[in-house]
Parts: structure tokens; sequence; C-alpha cells
């Protein structure tokens, strides 16, 4: 039986929730195109703010990808391209997602699911989370369509570590490796992810949408042409900028609406 791929929504917060129980939330191929179909059907959501990334339960994340189903979806050349472009898709849908996105890490945290948690933005795990691509043990390579995202948050470093070590990372190396963004005891994992999510929310969204598309051109280590430059200066004829300057002066809480 296939896993599933479920989505809640709570207010301006949605929840994508990866789900395969009796694997550990391994991702099959119908999981994958359905993650796809699910953020870009968020993605299109202008009342949405923040999207939260898990997996069901609190054994795991996801533990990669269905390696059973391999004999039959990745046999031939032809198949397994045709399911890592299927995979491709689905992690850059998450990867363009215009909001800001959270992954929230319990437990075993690999393969595949460590390739989609790395394309959000903040990644917020428990201290018992495991991170790893012990591919190597497996006898296949990382795809290195798939690898780019990795590779693009670890530097090569991590990147040889886990991929020719096959190195499973604890939460406090995570960390320091800059592979989370944030370790907190595991019974207040889920409490955190959400609090992070209101946070984001009660800022103005238009501006988070905005530092999103600042930062990933600023890593392009081109230098901002003059209308670059121009744009940067958008918010200047929003309306939440006005409710924001105003608010403060006003000693109130800013109501932003995207405006």
């Amino acid at each position: 039986m296939s896993g599933t791929i479920v989505t809640a929504r709570a207010g301006a917060v949605a929840t994508v929730t990866l789900s395969n129980p009796g694997k550990r939330n391994a991702l099959d191929l119908a999981m994958w195109r359905s993650l796809r179909q699910a953020i870009e059907a968020l993605s299109a959501d202008d009342e949405l703010r923040c999207l939260l990334v898990r997996g069901e339960g609190r054994e795991a994340f996801a533990a990669g990808g269905d390696i059973e189903e391999f004999r039959v979806q990745r046999d031939t050349v032809d198949r397994a391209m045709s399911y890592h472009a299927t995979a491709g898709a689905a992690l850059a849908a998450l990867h363009d997602f215009g909001k800001p996105t959270i992954a929230l890490i319990e437990g075993a945290c690999m393969g595949g699911g460590l390739e989609i948690a790395a394309q959000c933005d903040l990644r917020i795990c428990g201290v018992s989370a495991r991170f790893g691509v012990p591919i190597n043990r497996l006898g296949f390579s990382m795809y290195p369509g798939e690898m780019e995202g990795l590779l693009r948050l670890l530097g090569s470093a991590t990147m040889c570590e886990l991929l020719l070590e096959g190195r499973i990372l604890d939460a406090s190396e995570a960390l320091a490796k800059g592979l989370v963004t944030r370790v907190v005891a595991d019974d207040e994992v889920l409490g955190e992810a959400y609090a992070c999510a209101r946070r984001i929310c009660a800022g103005a969204p238009l501006v988070a949408r905005w530092h999103k598309q600042w930062i990933r051109r600023l890593q392009q280590g081109l230098p901002l042409s003059e209308d670059e430059q121009r744009a940067s200066f958008a918010f200047l004829y929003t309306e939440d900028y006005r409710e924001g300057l105003n608010a403060f002066i006003e000693k109130r809480t800013p109501e932003f609406r995207g405006r």
C-alpha cells in the first residue's frame, strides 16, 4: 500500500505530513508526486503565510525512499530517470515556494527525507533526531539533481562525510554543521515549530517573501543591477509598510494584510 501526503490548514499556517508509518514515512513514487501537487496547490493560496513539513508520528521525519519499490520503479535507466524527475519536481516545488517553510523533524531524517528538509528555510528538530544518507551500504549513488540542495546547504566537506562514510549525525553535530537551525527537547519540537510559524505570521508577509528572494539572489555572488536595487524598495508602496510604521509610533501591534 502506498503512503500518503496529508495537508492540513490552521489559519495562515499549513502543514504537509509525510505519512507512511509502516515504513517510517519512507517516500514512494506516488508520495513524491502527491508532495509536488500539494505544495503547488498551497503555493497558489494567497492567504497562507507559512508552511510546515513533518513526518507522521515521532519515529521519523522520513527514512528515505521506499527501497522495496526500487526493483520495479528504478530497475532501468529510463525508469530511474523518470522516478528522479518526479522526486526532483517535488523538491523544486518546495525550494521555489514563495512563503517561509519549516521542517519539523522528529526521529530519523534520512536520504529523501533529508533532501526534503534541506529545501525548507528553517529546520527544527529534537535532541534524538538523526540525519544521514547511508546509501553507500546499499550500492547506489545519490542522483546529482537531488544532491544539489544538500550541497548548497552543507558544502562539500560535510557532503563527503555523509556520502563517502555514510555517517549518521546526531542533532548536536547536525546543528554544528549548519544542517539544522535549532535543536530543542524532544517533547518541545512540535510546540517550538508552531511557535516559530506564529512568529513568522506576525510579521509582514510580503517582507517575508522578499527576504527569501533576496537571500537567494545574493547567494549567486553577482552584483545587484540598478533595477534590482530599486526593486528592493518596493515595500515603500505597500499598505503593510504604512501599517508597521503607524503601529510602532502608536505603540500597538500591527495588523498586516499582505498588501
